[in-house]
This record gives C-alpha cells, structure tokens and sequence, in this order.
C-alpha cells in the first residue's frame, strides 16, 4: 500500500498533483486506469499495451513500479514537492530518489 503523499506544484504553471508513494493496490485490481485518471498519458498506453498482450499479469509487475515511476515523469515535468503525507527526507531515503522541494515565497 502506499505509505505516503506527496504532493507537487508546478512552479510554470500552477498545476498541483497527488503523488503516492509506494505499492499501488490500485494498479494490481484496475490496471491501466490509475494512469489515465492522473492524464499520465505515456504510463496509461504502455500498461494498456502489456496488459493486453500478457492478459493482465504484466499488473503483477507494475503494482510495484508504478507509483515511483509518476513521480519521476511529474519531477521530469518540473513539479516540485510542496507538502507530504510523511516527512521528505524520509520519502527520499526510501525512494532513493532526489526531490525537488518548492521554494516558499
């Protein structure tokens, strides 16, 4: 389940996002569908895909991935990690992954 929230602005555009962080309960039972609630267009085609050719055991896999790999497209994105659920640093350590924190006005 995911242990966490974060959740991110995008500096450029103001546009905020939800973040989970961690196991994606939603993912294992809905597929490809978590992707295209979040517009995650480029996540949304290729779960559809693998899902489609491997009869939805390809869910196995992306339940663990999927989550991280959000996140990671939302920083590509330039969002910035404004608030969370649980403490940054943490996240970070147990992401292993650099979080680009918003600067307070």
């Amino acid at each position: 389940m995911a242990y966490a929230k974060l959740y991110l602005t995008n500096p450029r555009t103001g546009m905020m996002r939800e973040a989970p962080v961690g196991f994606s309960w939603t993912v294992l039972f809905f597929g490809f569908f978590p992707a295209l609630f979040r517009k995650d267009w480029a996540g949304f085609a290729i779960i559809l895909i693998c899902s489609f050719l491997t009869f939805g055991l390809s869910n196995l896999v992306f339940m663990f991935i999927y989550n991280k790999w959000y996140l990671k497209g939302l920083i590509k994105d330039g969002y910035e990690v404004k608030s969370g659920s649980a403490d940054a640093a943490w996240i970070q350590q147990r992401l292993g992954l650099q979080l680009p924190m918003l600067k307070a006005a």
